[in-house]
């Protein structure tokens, strides 16, 4: 059976939006954001765990459900729903029998290489990215564009959903479905501007 994801995987940056990671996804849900990851690249890992806990918290609360980036052992202690996991980091295999069966588990990939050997791999979906150039990690993959994207789609089974991830906007996004894509993964276009957020994220949703 194919795990249904949203069309919007809106993901949280403390760094770029000044804001917790709790405060953020209580605004990505007011605008309609239903499934959401806590991405954080430098907060030391109990302040993280806190910060997790506490969004998790409001997660329930709201209907939303929660998955942490790279940390299996905080995704798991804050009761979150999955864990996205990077190509270095834990083996999903591993993290497969750590966190059992219901966990949702993605993976990021980033060539089509990496995209088939993910498809072997026990995870829910699989990431494909940067899409396009982005600013938010500091050293970001080469960009594989739209027609990459199409490939991987269709070297894939249809019952893996494929998120891709870097640079969407508003204004891309549709074609970045067309392309094959299940879900948009978002961070800077939605939570770049702290003040917009629940309004970014409406019209993002609004949008495709």
């Amino acid at each position: 059976m194919k795990l249904t994801l949203p069309k919007l995987y809106a993901l949280t940056d403390a760094r770029l939006s000044g804001l917790s990671h709790a405060e953020q996804l209580r605004l990505l849900a007011a605008g309609g954001a239903r499934l959401i990851q806590l991405r954080e690249k430098h907060a030391g890992p109990r302040e993280f765990a806190r910060d997790a806990a506490a969004a998790v918290a409001v997660a329930r609360s709201l209907g939303v459900l929660v998955v942490v980036n790279d940390r299996v052992d905080i995704a798991l202690a804050c009761g979150a729903d999955g864990v996205h996991l990077g190509q270095d980091d834990l083996d999903p295999s591993a993290a497969r029998r750590l966190v059992g069966p219901d966990f949702l588990i993605g993976y990021s990939t980033h060539t089509l290489e990496q995209a088939l050997a993910a498809a072997r791999l026990p995870v829910d979906y699989v990431a494909f990215g940067p899409v396009f150039p982005t600013s938010t990690k500091e050293r970001p993959d080469a960009v594989v564009g739209l027609e990459l994207l199409r490939r991987v789609r269709d070297a894939l089974d249809p019952a893996l959903p494929l998120v891709a991830i870097g640079g969407i906007t508003t204004e891309n996004a549709r074609s970045v479905l067309a392309a094959g894509a299940d879900s948009v993964a978002v961070a800077s276009a939605l939570v770049g501007a702290p003040d917009e957020i629940e309004r970014r994220t409406r019209e993002f949703v609004g949008g495709l």
